[in-house]
């Protein structure tokens, strides 16, 4: 049986996903922040997580941004195959809760209305959007906005289907020596492998929802993500670039068939301020 939503009931959603987002880091996020300066070695290092554990702490409290850059609003739906929408248009209620949260939450404004002309459309909106239709009738939201530092700093190559697994580790390593600190780390690595060119950039940046210390449940991914890993924190570049033994929190891989002929891999970071939030209506 159709459940039937009006797409109205999205703007209270997201105006509260939006504002949480960048307000409340989250559980598993501070804790792997907190699990880092334990095992800094690096003076520096381990003040520079200490400040930005500090600063998620007071984020949360005061209810204030944990960053100044509030990001583009990325909006990720899970919509149960047996819901039906009446109303406006699904975008344009997503981009209106967008807009409120922004607005209501004093969030700074960053999307600019064309690539070239550089005008900022003065509410964050239009959001980024993504939807998949999975079994059921309900309805999950996730938000997370992405912030130039960490955004910026993604990467796409098509490697030969010869360059196999060290391909892929040789790439995710060459593009951390290449941006070192301007993702602000120590970040989350979210890398996709296979699909097509629009869907491995997709993967890359799905794979951040993941939550952290959780692993691909196929075994060769699960190696190698612990693989590359180690070798991401073996670079030495550290919290914010000042050095030291945590680049990286995590990296999350994701995968997809493939045409016999390519091998695509994604980079997408998500900096220390790795906000999201989730709800399911």
């Amino acid at each position: 049986m159709s459940r039937i939503l009006n797409t109205e009931v999205l703007v209270p959603v997201l105006e509260r996903l939006v504002k949480k987002a960048c307000y409340e880091l989250n559980d598993n996020v501070m804790d792997a922040l907190r699990a880092a300066y334990e095992v800094e070695e690096s003076p520096i290092g381990k003040e520079t997580i200490k400040i930005l554990v500090e600063n998620g702490d007071f984020a949360k409290k005061e209810q204030l941004p944990c960053c100044h850059d509030t990001g583009a609003a990325v909006v990720f739906m899970e919509i149960g195959q047996d819901v039906c929408w009446e109303g406006k248009p699904l975008k344009e209620q997503i981009n209106e809760g967008v807009r409120q949260g922004y607005d209501k939450g004093y969030l700074r404004k960053s999307m600019v209305a064309d690539p070239l002309e550089r005008v900022n459309t003065g509410d964050n909106t239009p959001a980024i959007v993504h939807t998949e239709i999975i079994p059921g009738d309900k309805v999950t939201i996730h938000v997370m906005p992405k912030g130039g530092g960490s955004e910026n700093m993604g990467a796409f190559k098509v490697l030969l289907p010869g360059d196999g697994l060290q391909g892929v580790k040789d790439f995710v390593l060459e593009t951390v020596r290449r941006v070192g600190g301007n993702p602000c780390p120590p970040y989350i690595i979210g890398v996709g492998v296979g699909g097509t060119m629009d869907h491995c950039a997709w993967m890359a940046k799905r794979a951040l929802f993941r939550p952290i210390g959780e692993r691909n449940a196929k075994p060769l991914y699960a190696e190698l993500e612990k693989d590359i890993l180690k070798a991401v924190n073996d670079t030495g570049v550290g919290p914010l670039g000042m050095g030291g033994r945590v680049t990286a929190l995590d990296v999350h891989i994701d995968y997809y068939p493939v045409h016999i002929t390519a091998l695509p891999v994604a980079i997408n970071f998500a900096c220390n301020s790795a906000r999201q939030a989730t709800e399911t209506i």
